[in-house]
């Protein structure tokens, strides 16, 4: 056998990768299993996103490689999108950069900025991808504190009172994955200052701001703060693309050609077709947002009632696509409970802990599931 290189020491298989294939042996043995622990959206992409495909699949460029930096036409639809709902400025030609899905950008950026020993504060709670992709790139991992007192903001003071020399890059994700916290003008602003006193690259992971939210913000429209940020961004939540992998990643045209240089070596471009329906999605109107905010608010409101009568508390501000909600304080392990909920009551919901200890005595329900299946969860829950 040959031994599994050392930085793969470092990190475990993905929870969910582990945890869904017990869920999927369940549902193989016929246990009714409600999933309301992922947030892949059931509903479908605009009608006009999926024709558009189909209609691209008899050019004489798509079966072709495609351009490492994407399509003029996508680069100049995100420029666009950008300008439109967040009121930026981004040149197409080189501050903008398609992605296959921003999960593969929060690899390339870690590749691009951090050497072995560098340094990446990491919120807690927030996305495990943070922490793993830092740890294969052989970087430390320092995690900062995110907690309901500070509405789940970093407390910037505490963080400066440790040595950041060697911190490289800081994770940020607002809207908040998993608790759906938000931030403000004023709260970037503060972000930005300390990203220029401590020549820091900070990158804002923001897929979840047209989900259940109307003030689209980013970090971006914070005045000269092009050189110390990066935003990334999806289509897979706010337009129902999740498995078609189309990401954004934009910033100022010297960063973006640095993770140009790590994604040139990862893939051959992206799919012609997904890239004409990215743009069609791209240029839909905003009462697309609209309509599936109807579909999100509805189905809130049913997970709600659930987490109430699981004796949950909740914010009913929170912004995204899930329901963060606190445990009663009689319990002790959210992962316990939700397995308990699993077996028993053939529901299973994310605990609060893989996202970091700051997550324990919480648990994370999605809003990707039809109300009529909510509405069995909650007639199934006897306590």
């Amino acid at each position: 056998m040959i031994d599994q290189s050392r930085r793969l020491n470092s990190v475990e298989e993905y929870y969910f990768s582990k945890k869904l294939r017990e869920v999927s042996k369940m549902v193989q043995n016929g246990e009714p299993i409600i999933n309301m622990g992922v947030g892949s959206p059931d509903l479908f992409p605009s009608k006009n996103v999926i024709n558009e495909i189909k209609s691209s699949l008899t050019n004489p460029s798509a079966h072709k490689y495609q351009s490492y930096q994407g399509l003029p036409e996508l680069r100049e639809a995100i420029s666009q999108f950008y300008k439109k709902y967040f009121c930026i400025n981004l040149n197409p030609l080189n501050e903008v950069l398609p992605l296959m899905g921003s999960k593969e950008g929060i690899m390339h950026i870690s590749l691009a900025f951090l050497n072995a020993g560098d340094e990446v504060l990491i919120p807690n709670p927030g996305y495990p991808t943070y922490s793993s992709v830092t740890k294969l790139v052989e970087a430390s991992p320092v995690f900062y504190d995110l907690n309901s007192e500070n509405n789940w903001f970093p407390n910037l003071s505490d963080i400066e009172k440790r040595d950041l020399s060697k911190v490289k890059i800081m994770w940020i994700n607002y809207p908040h994955m998993p608790t759906g916290a938000s931030a403000d003008l004023s709260k970037f602003e503060e972000l930005v200052k300390f990203a220029k006193r401590n020549n820091i690259l900070i990158v804002n992971d923001n897929p979840y701001s047209f989900i259940l939210n109307d003030n689209f913000l980013s970090l971006l429209v914070v005045k000269n703060s092009k050189n110390y940020v990066l935003e990334l961004n999806s289509l897979s939540k706010s337009f129902n693309m999740s498995g078609w992998r189309v990401g954004m990643l934009v910033g100022s045209s010297k960063n973006i050609e640095k993770v140009l240089k790590v994604k040139s070596n990862m893939d051959s471009g992206m799919f012609y077709g997904v890239q004409k329906g990215a743009i069609s999605a791209l240029n839909l109107d905003s009462s697309w947002f609209e309509d599936l905010n109807k579909i999100y608010s509805e189905r809130r409101k049913l997970i709600w009632k659930l987490a109430e009568k699981l004796n949950c508390s909740f914010d009913k501000s929170s912004k995204g696509l899930f329901v963060w909600a606190k445990l009663p304080d009689n319990i002790k392990s959210s992962e316990k409970f939700i397995d308990k909920i699993l077996n028993e009551n053939k529901i299973f919901i994310a605990p609060g802990t893989i996202f970091g200890s700051n997550g324990e005595g919480y648990i994370r329900f999605s809003l990707c599931i039809d109300e009529h299946k909510i509405e069995e969860a909650i007639n199934r829950i006897e306590l």
